[in-house]
């Protein structure tokens, strides 16, 4: 049993490690070990919604989903596609991303606080002009309340899917509240703090939602010409439809992304499926007895 025990954790470990180092980057484990190994008051107890949400792999579904969604205000893609500079170094952007939600969620206080007041920063500096001619500030009020409520939105919905322990209607709730410190100390006013706050916020926006070109152009690079490597097209490729099923059915027309006729029978299946082989390579390794 052990010898076969052996070359299985050997692979989780190979397969984990690819993961996480493309995820967190060259500088993942140092700043994993300082996220979770300083002293101090956190933003967020162990057990609250928020952890348990952003520590599932349900997150990598979530988070494309979420990209999707973001892409159909105007102003906030025209400002992704002048200043994020995703499409020449994708990888960094999302190293930078999910390390900014690793310290805030796990991090201490004080260093959750310099993270966002780094992002205040750059935020600042992020203005332009929009291809139909209105100005954006990456600052807006109202634009990161958007991007705010798009990311809750569907990091939720993932979790409650494809999630190992899906939330409770109380503990659903709970996330919202809980992101709602994050999007306050960002400059987000008045942020929902409960589903049905989220659901008014997000149909409020409706109006103002189309896809761009610009919008459309992302939607191509996330779906059909990812920054992966050929063996792991396949199972990116599942992620994909899985995110795309996650989207209103007026945000997959716009974005004019098919949905399979068989999401339920097929689709969903092969999420969870993958979702479950990312949890376990990312599990953390048990000492042998």
């Amino acid at each position: 049993m052990k010898r076969l025990a052996e070359p299985a954790s050997a692979l989780r470990g190979r397969i984990g490690h690819a993961i996480f180092s493309r995820v967190a980057g060259p500088d993942g484990p140092d700043n994993r070990a300082r996220i979770h190994g300083t002293p101090g008051p956190r933003w967020f107890a162990p057990e609250s919604p928020v952890r348990r949400v952003h520590g599932d792999a349900s997150m990598f579904i979530g988070g494309l989903s979420a990209l999707l969604l973001q892409s159909l205000h105007p102003l906030a893609m025209a400002a992704v596609a002048a200043h994020s500079g995703f499409r020449g170094d994708p990888w960094g952007r999302l190293q930078r991303t999910s390390t900014f939600l690793a310290v805030t969620t796990y991090g201490t206080a004080d260093s959750a606080q310099r993270a966002v007041d780094r992002v205040r920063a750059v935020h600042d500096t992020v203005t332009g002009t929009a291809p139909d001619g209105r100005e954006y500030r990456a600052s807006d009020p109202r634009l990161l309340c958007w991007v705010h409520v798009a990311e809750v939105d569907m990091f939720l919905r993932a979790h409650q899917r494809y999630g190992a322990r899906p939330l409770d209607d109380a503990d659903c709730d709970g996330y919202v509240a809980g992101m709602a410190r994050i999007a306050t100390a960002l400059g987000v006013p008045d942020p929902p703090v409960n589903r049905a706050q989220l659901a008014e916020r997000l149909a409020a926006y409706r109006p103002e939602l189309h896809a761009t070109p610009d919008a459309l152009a992302t939607t191509r690079f996330l779906l059909l010409d990812p920054p992966v490597p050929l063996l792991a097209r396949l199972p990116y490729g599942v992620l994909a439809a899985n995110a795309v099923s996650l989207l209103p059915p007026w945000a997959s027309r716009e974005l004019r992304v098919p949905r399979l006729p068989a999401d339920g029978l097929c689709v969903r299946p092969l999420g969870s499926a993958v979702t479950a082989g990312i949890r376990w390579a990312l599990a953390p390794t048990r000492p042998a007895a």
